[in-house]
């Protein structure tokens, strides 16, 4: 596939909107609605798009379909010291549908309004994408380099697990990522408010993921018939035992230190206060913190049934849960467990906890460069409830970190635009987002 020609408004940012914010936009007026199950719209363009600016940048990027029109993007940079591990700059080209029906503006228009860009994308994650491709661009168009090697990927099919992108590149062609021990990618970085007081999240770990199919069998029959053996019955029970489980708290050792910093900021005693009430203390934030503290199990799906005076056979629900990290088979006993042997669970996907070093070089790096921009403002570690493409980077031993870094206003539900109605970010971010990744990769 050769690549597309730059468009002239990314050549030649006007002085009203940054670079990164015309990436962005460009980027998300590309429809890569990934519905998983195999379905997505693909990525082609995207990456095309994504090629043209590395190659104008003088690199030679490489791009790879595991799947017709899913397209990944790679390419290696050089840095000023090759005895250093390399690092891999990652993100995601694919997006989760959206229904315009449900949103105030054209969720793949790439509308800017309120000083926002607006759109499917927006943080998750072609906004880190642009980042990435604008901190480059300052790079590399000075004439300079970054202090390590880079791997930097664009990846197709993040948003189904990666079967079709990261995890098949690792797969088979694990030589791109020769020399690189780190990774940094999305849902970290960004600020949030504590007491009054600006901090950053930096995602050093990750829960475990377990999709799973119910499936419940029973006896076909007319509407009209008194039935007990009910799929549908036996399946509703089953959906409900698990969406109504409060699992009991757990804390590893990334949400210790977690909530211990958020208790220092706060002046109170963390033995004292309950997690939770810790957790609900970051604001909105705490929509995902709140879930790092225990197992969740939260129904999804429902199928069954073909008409209304049809008693069908089957039926099935899928459900999405996600576990401390090592927990798997003892959460996947517990829900046999909870939902009794006449429902079947079938796992449908699976990936790994993870949990990486909360302190060290790269996290004094993230640290100073955050406090280069953000002067006092504290850097929290902190477990991601969802998952990220650093899932399968760990399958070759890269320990992968959460830093697309943004420094967000206090009223802004930012997990709330993951996967949400009229999904946006502030453009004085996204310029933000960039100097901070600049400074990181030239003295990292």
């Amino acid at each position: 596939m050769k690549g597309m020609s730059l468009p002239s408004n990314a050549e030649n940012p006007t002085p009203e909107l940054d670079a990164t914010a015309i990436i962005a936009r460009d980027l998300i007026r590309f429809d890569t609605t990934n519905y998983g199950g195999g379905r997505a719209k693909g990525e082609r363009e995207s990456a095309e798009y994504v090629e043209a600016h590395l190659t104008a940048l003088g690199l030679a990027p490489q791009l790879f379909e595991a799947a017709p029109r899913r397209t990944s993007v790679v390419a290696r940079v050089a840095g000023r010291n090759p005895r250093k591990p390399g690092l891999v700059v990652h993100g995601h080209l694919d997006v989760v549908p959206a229904d315009p029906r449900n949103w105030s503006v054209d969720p793949f228009a790439g509308e800017i309004r309120d000083g926002m860009l607006w759109g499917r994308g927006a943080v998750d994650m072609k906004d880190m994408d642009a980042m990435m491709l604008a901190a480059l661009g300052d790079i590399l168009g000075s004439g300079r380099q970054p202090e390590r090697d880079l791997v930097v990927a664009f990846f197709a099919d993040e948003e189904a697990g990666g079967g079709v992108g990261a995890g098949w590149l690792v797969d088979h062609h694990p030589e791109l990522f020769a020399g690189a021990t780190e990774a940094i990618s999305e849902v970290g970085g960004y600020s949030i408010t504590v007491g009054g007081k600006r901090a950053y999240l930096l995602q050093t770990g990750e829960k475990s993921l377990l999709w799973v199919r119910l499936v419940a069998r029973g006896t076909a029959a007319h509407g009209s018939r008194l039935v007990g053996d009910n799929a549908i019955t036996k399946l509703a029970e089953a959906v409900a035992t698990l969406g109504r489980t409060e699992w009991p708290l757990r804390l590893t050792g990334t949400t210790r230190e977690l909530l211990g910093k958020i208790a220092e900021v706060l002046g109170v005693d963390p033995e004292q206060v309950s997690p939770d009430e810790l957790a609900l203390a970051t604001g909105s934030a705490s929509g995902f913190i709140t879930a790092t503290l225990r197992t969740t199990t939260n129904p999804t799906v429902l199928e069954a049934g073909y008409k209304h005076n049809v008693i069908p056979d089957h039926a099935e629900a899928l459900v999405d849960i996600r576990t401390l990290p090592g927990e798997e088979e003892a959460v996947l006993a517990e829900v046999q467990a909870l939902i009794g042997d006449d429902v079947e669970i079938e796992i449908v996907h699976r990936d790994v906890g993870l949990e990486a070093p909360t302190s060290g070089t790269l996290v004094d790096a993230v640290t100073h460069a955050l406090g280069v921009h953000d002067p006092g403002a504290p850097v929290f570690p902190y477990l991601l409830s969802g998952g990220t493409d650093n899932k399968s980077l760990s399958r070759l031993g890269i320990e992968g970190y959460g830093f697309a870094p943004l420094k967000l206003p206090e009223g802004l539900d930012f997990p709330a635009m993951f996967h949400g109605v009229d999904e946006r970010v502030p453009l004085d971010a996204l310029v933000f987002g960039r100097h901070v990744l600049r400074d990181l990769l030239l003295e990292y």
